[in-house]
């Protein structure tokens, strides 16, 4: 019997693959497209999904529901004592909320993890949690060194197009059409809880200058104790666009060589609300086995 399972969901970007790769598991983030109801990486391909966004669908984000939660919990807990469940930001979404409550009733025996993060940070954060658990550690003491570590982490995304962002109410209408006419690219940020304002600039070019330049500063001062990539994980991600992705890759691989690299597609909850195009930058700390 395994002792301790590592479960997440989709927005960590992680595939059904990967996790049976890995020895995880992944919750698939329910969507309703037109009406519909489908789950990433199952019944809806980042590829169908953002045919659908260029297509005008009305797309949006719903949480697993609390039986599909407890139903691979139950079924987890047959083989394995205890579980550590890693959610996306309770700042994103209820879904961690939801998972907390639902926890109170097995016991201690499964721990969720309120630490932050999505995408590819969340991604780390279960990749940690895998190191911890075949390092021995039960799922309260993973709990514990997640959380306080929650915040050291950064995010930046530029995006394609001011759409999704008037669509969602973030921005105004009038604010939506000015950026356009001078092609406004705002860089966004999640440094805990919630997507910020960053700063805005002129193309693409000028953001993800921003964007190397924010990183470094991150690199220079937050993390400054880290000593750079011997203590830093170095991430991208994007939406929808793979080439110009690519390109993004060898960029940040360029200005930060030496780091541990890792790059994903964005999860669809994110990239239904920012729309195809956005470019991102992370890094997470280290976490060392104590």
């Amino acid at each position: 019997m395994g002792r301790v399972a590592i479960v997440t969901d989709s927005n960590s970007g992680i595939t059904q693959q990967q996790a049976e790769e890995l020895g995880i598991f992944v919750l698939p983030m329910p969507f309703y497209v037109n009406g519909e109801l489908f789950f990433e990486g199952i019944t809806l391909t980042q590829e169908e999904f953002y045919q659908k966004l260029a297509e005008d669908a009305e797309i949006s984000t719903s949480q697993p529901s609390p039986g599909d939660v407890m139903e691979l919990w139950d079924k987890l807990l047959e083989e394995h004592d205890e579980i550590v469940h890693i959610p996306m930001s309770s700042g994103l979404s209820s879904s961690c909320e939801t998972a907390m409550m639902l926890a109170e009733d097995y016991a201690g025996r499964v721990q969720v993890v309120n630490n932050q993060r999505i995408s590819v940070t969340q991604r780390q954060s279960v990749i940690d949690a895998k190191m911890l658990a075949d390092a021995g550690k039960g799922a309260a003491e993973i709990k514990e060194i997640l959380e306080e570590c929650k915040f050291e982490s950064s995010i930046y995304i530029t995006l394609e197009t001011l759409k999704y962002l008037k669509k969602g109410g973030r921005i105004t209408p009038a604010a939506a059409a000015i950026g356009t006419l001078l092609n406004l690219k705002p860089v966004l940020q999640i440094q805990g809880e919630k997507l910020d304002a960053f700063a805005k600039a002129r193309g693409k070019k000028q953001a993800k200058k921003i964007m190397v330049d924010a990183i470094r500063h991150d690199f220079e001062t937050r993390f400054a104790d880290a000593n750079g990539a011997e203590g830093m994980h170095l991430q991208a991600a994007y939406a929808g666009n793979e080439e110009e992705a690519k390109q993004w890759a060898e960029e940040l691989k360029e200005a930060f060589p030496g780091y541990d690299f890792h790059t994903d597609p964005l999860s669809l909850s994110v990239a239904c609300h920012i729309g195809a195009g956005a470019l991102a930058v992370a890094c997470t700390r280290k976490i060392e086995i104590k």
